[in-house]
């Protein structure tokens, strides 16, 4: 039997061994971090390691290491704090929901036909309104795959006093983090299940000491930022992954998965020559292509090669399984072809045999729906 082809991994990675051992491990510690006892100081030790664990792979002191639920949380935290202190929000019109729903009134800040954030119309809308502000630029795409100018983002923020946010959900085993943590971000944002940890577990981090204050208040955790006993397996399995990540990264990894990726466009070019391989010449996730097929709607190509044994999405998994016409794609300027696309994202165990039974697939279903194509209807 065929086994299936996984290839959403921007939505989840697949676990790594190393996380699963650390998951295991934390599971037998029965003390809760905030007790006292033996059994609870017990668990606080392995907390404190998971949180200096973390901070060395961004080389950044633990203590701005908060631990959260999950990307979005922390995203939440951070837009919810720079309201509070009357900040205006600036986002790139690419951002992820969970910033862009996160607060109200948020500014978006358009991008270039190639996705990256339009630097010039940032500076002018950071020059319009004296207020101060935070600028919310990710680090690489989750749909289109295309890596931001951080440090250009960072440049103008100094500028003019405003803080950096930096949701860097897709940089872990793909980009290298110290460099990305050393933009100067006033915050920056984790997810374990994005590493190839467990779901359930983020981070949100606070390099300059900027304190946006808490969203869920409690039993004073994470040093008042985020109520609620922590989540002991979920943080461990996250730290074991971002260290195993970190590794393979440098390893030669990710280099090994951007030759399969350059292998499906090159075949998609060859074999699906109608097919638009989105910002194909900006600088992009190793692991990551986005495909529009003109007048193939993207909910017909992600049921056709599910049918298949591929699975891919069309764009956010974070749109409780909907699929709908992708505001990064619009905001690009696709046009039609935004509700056209599928993003093939390679896990990092992919096997060298990704590209052909891909490509067979891809051609496969581009050939069979070619005949009843129509132009898909904007949801």
């Amino acid at each position: 039997m065929t086994v299936p082809l996984y290839l959403d991994a921007n939505a989840t990675e697949p676990l790594r061994p190393e996380a699963r051992r650390a998951v295991i491990e934390a599971l037998d510690v029965a003390g809760n971090p905030s007790s006292v006892h033996a059994l609870g100081r017990a668990a606080r030790r392995v907390l404190e390691d998971a949180r200096e664990r973390v901070a060395a792979m961004l080389d950044v002191a633990a203590s701005a290491v908060f631990f959260t639920a999950g990307a979005t949380e922390a995203n939440a935290i951070a837009l919810a704090g720079a309201m509070r202190e009357g900040r205006r929000v600036l986002a790139s019109a690419i951002e992820h929901d969970s910033v862009l729903r996160a607060v109200p009134g948020i500014e978006m800040v358009p991008v270039t036909a190639a996705g990256v954030i339009d630097l010039a119309a940032l500076e002018v809308a950071l020059a319009a309104d004296p207020r101060p502000a935070l600028v919310a630029v990710m680090a690489a795409n989750n749909e289109a795959g295309v890596i931001q100018p951080l440090n250009e983002v960072a440049a103008l923020c100094r500028e003019v006093g405003a803080l950096l946010h930096v949701d860097a959900a897709q940089a872990p085993g793909r980009l290298p983090l110290r460099e990305i943590a050393a933009c100067g971000a006033a915050s920056l944002v984790l997810s374990a299940h994005k590493a190839g940890g467990p779901k359930g577990a983020g981070a949100l981090v606070l390099p300059t000491g900027w304190w946006p204050g808490a969203l869920i208040r409690g039993g004073g955790q994470e040093r008042g930022l985020r109520g609620g006993t922590e989540p002991l397996p979920a943080i461990a399995g996250f730290a074991a992954a971002l260290e195993a990540a970190e590794a393979w990264r440098a390893g030669g990894g990710a280099e090994r998965i951007a030759r399969l990726r350059r292998a499906i466009e090159q075949g998609v070019r060859e074999r699906v020559p109608q097919a638009v391989i989105v910002a194909e010449h900006a600088p992009r996730l190793p692991n990551t292509v986005c495909l529009a097929l003109p007048r193939i709607a993207s909910a017909t190509q992600v049921m056709a090669l599910d049918l298949a044994g591929v699975s891919v999405s069309a764009g956010s998994a974070c749109s409780s399984g909907k699929v709908a016409e992708s505001h990064v794609l619009c905001a690009m300027g696709l046009g039609p072809l935004a509700s056209s696309a599928i993003r093939v994202s390679l896990p990092w165990d992919a096997a060298d045999d990704v590209p052909a039974r891909f490509l067979a697939a891809y051609a496969a279903m581009a050939g069979r729906l070619a005949s009843r194509a129509v132009e898909p209807v904007p949801a």
